[in-house]
């Protein structure tokens, strides 16, 4: 049962803190390998902290179809459920309490061209669901409020911004994890998300392909790709870039977050080129571990990042190019560029995400 990226961490981070702040939370799945669940649990800390997640019997894709098209099966039948929270687009019936669902963007109806046909439909079958059935929908960031409000049928009326949030305190580096994927000792500049069209990841590659072609100063500087599979991922980079970089490119897939911790902190720059984010969870988990941030200049990474990031115009080749460089080679100003992303993340814990999502639930209980 892979996580599903950024969402995946959101929920699981989310029911942990909520749980600290004393709120009875029963988790739901859909139907997969008791295994499956059990890794998921084990590497997100919550085994022994949540109960056992209730299974439903539909695999996932069919299971939100049924609720998308049908409204069935119910999430719950247990009549002591105050309320359920469904933390993306896959949205359940309606029960006896009020229905709260995370809408994270509205990126399907901006940029549909960077979905598949089944994601569309999944983005759109569940947006209509939200619209429909939703007592109060959460988002991110004032960015994705105001897209949701401009771009969908969700009335502006219904929709809380909850910041997300990080784990504090810069992580450790852990040279065995480095080792193992061939990074020890070497300077390098990290990217994590998923390989899809939205998250501009060739535009990385060609920079740092025209960056480090006959670039004595910059030596063995690698670029680490690492995150989940996405989607439309086949020509996201041009295989001259592949080329050029050869060795210097290191593309590790998914790894689990307790490695992920540790290629973040042994980063010299993290570089996020999105032409589209609704919050930007990895740049604000960069901050947090001390990394120089590179993002691009959107109205959602430039909220999030408020001074503490170096924003390029997403797409701009050479413009990426020149302020990756000018990282690398300035330890002043990477430092410094590293405190203020600390200063900043450190504004962001999952306790305060936990604690206004509460307010919302209570908003939700005190109007149904």
């Amino acid at each position: 049962m892979p996580s599903p990226g950024g969402i995946g961490v959101y929920t699981a981070k989310l029911v942990s803190s909520l749980s600290d702040l004393g709120v009875e939370v029963q988790p739901v799945v859909a139907l997969h390998r008791s295994a499956a669940i059990g890794d998921a649990w084990a590497e997100f800390g919550l085994a022994g902290k949540l109960p056992p997640p209730a299974r439903l019997y539909l695999p996932r894709a069919a299971l939100y179809d049924a609720w998308h098209l049908v409204s069935w099966p119910p999430l719950s039948r247990d009549p002591a459920t105050d309320l359920f929270h469904a933390p993306s687009l896959a949205v359940p019936p309606r029960g006896r309490g009020p229905l709260v669902v995370t809408v994270h963007d509205a990126a399907h109806v901006l940029f549909p061209e960077a979905f598949t046909a089944r994601g569309r439909w999944f983005h759109a079958m569940g947006l209509r669901a939200a619209t429909r059935r939703a007592d109060l929908v959460i988002t991110g960031s004032q960015a994705a409020a105001g897209e949701l409000a401009e771009h969908t049928a969700v009335p502006a009326g219904k929709i809380r911004v909850v910041p997300y949030g990080v784990d504090q305190g810069p992580p450790e580096p852990n040279p065995s994890v480095l080792a193992r994927y061939g990074l020890a000792g070497l300077p390098y500049v990290l990217w994590v998300g998923s390989m899809e069209p939205r998250k501009g990841v060739g535009t990385l590659v060609s920079a740092m392909a025209r960056l480090l072609k006959g670039n004595v100063t910059l030596g063995d500087t690698a670029l680490v790709l690492t995150g989940y599979a996405g989607w439309r991922n086949a020509s996201l980079i041009a295989e001259e870039d592949l080329v050029q970089l050869g060795p210097a490119l290191h593309r590790l897939g998914s790894v689990p977050a307790r490695e992920l911790s540790a290629l973040y902190a042994g980063a010299m720059v993290f570089a996020f080129p999105s032409s589209h984010e609704g919050f930007g969870l990895p740049v604000l988990e960069a901050m947090a571990a001390g990394v120089p941030v590179v993002a691009s200049d959107i109205e959602a990474l430039a909220e999030v990042t408020a001074g503490a990031a170096v924003l390029v115009r997403p797409g701009d080749v050479d413009a990426w190019a020149g302020a990756i460089e000018a990282l690398l080679q300035n330890p002043a100003r990477r430092a410094t560029l590293a405190e203020r992303g600390r200063l900043r993340a450190a504004e962001f814990t999952w306790k305060r995400t936990a604690s206004a999502t509460l307010d919302v639930y209570r908003e939700a209980l005190g109007s149904s």
